[in-house]
């Protein structure tokens, strides 16, 4: 089973579909079921419940400090501890660089967006207004991979993906292991180095036809968490 954790809004979580056509995806491409639990849902106890191979975090459009960050302690405990596969991508990213680079994320009492950059001059300007004067780097994009490691499977020193971002990880969390970058991200790929949790700025989930890298890529997760031959 694979478990995806939703960093929406509880009112985006409710009414979205777009968690149900993720789940969909996973399931075509795994032959697996997947669940679909919203991150205030989750604590140690439901997820020794579940028969678990895989977990991924999803992105969020929602500004970092609207986050209560008592609501994920549960998430954080699951974290701090798991041997299951797990990818955050995006937001879920972010929320490991949180989680990790904390002392005691327990005690911490307020997120902050972690902009990229502000806007340079005459630079397009993104459709979103809730960061008003801040880049954002949308669209399809190329990765330079830094380092070896199965999740790179296939690919030949980088890949293109989906991006939809203002905020980053400022600080590789300590035990981590920086493997992408690009010219506007520096941290867009880690890896813990002892247990098989990765992080993603970019979105491998949003593949399309047209750009299929990340299809590969999730390919390469859900065959490291053993739901792919």
């Amino acid at each position: 089973m694979i478990l995806i954790v939703s960093m929406s809004t509880p009112e985006e979580h409710d009414t979205s579909s777009t968690r149900g056509d993720l789940k969909r995806k996973f399931e075509k491409l795994t032959g697996t079921p997947a669940l679909v639990q919203h991150y205030a849902e989750i604590t140690p106890a439901l997820v020794d419940s579940l028969p678990l191979d895989a977990i991924f975090i999803t992105g969020s459009g929602c500004p970092w400090p609207d986050v209560d960050p008592r609501k994920l302690d549960g998430l954080y405990e699951v974290m701090a501890a798991t041997e299951i596969p797990t990818h955050g991508a995006c937001a879920g990213h972010q929320l490991l660089g949180f989680f990790f680079n904390a002392e005691d994320f327990h005690t911490v009492e307020k997120l902050e967006d972690e902009y990229v950059r502000k806007l340079a001059p005459n630079e397009a300007v993104s459709i979103s207004d809730k960061h008003p004067g801040q880049f954002a780097e949308q669209g399809v994009f190329e990765m330079e991979i830094l380092a070896e490691d199965p999740i790179f499977q296939g690919f030949d020193g980088s890949l293109l993906v989906s991006e939809s971002h203002f905020c980053e990880v400022k600080t590789l969390p300590p035990d981590f292991i920086h493997l992408a970058r690009n010219a506007n991200t520096e941290i867009q790929k880690i890896k813990h180095r002892d247990r098989p949790i990765y992080g993603t700025q970019f979105h491998p989930e949003a593949w399309t036809d047209k750009f299929d890298d990340g299809k590969r890529f999730m390919q390469n997760f859900f065959r490291i968490a053993g739901l792919i031959d």
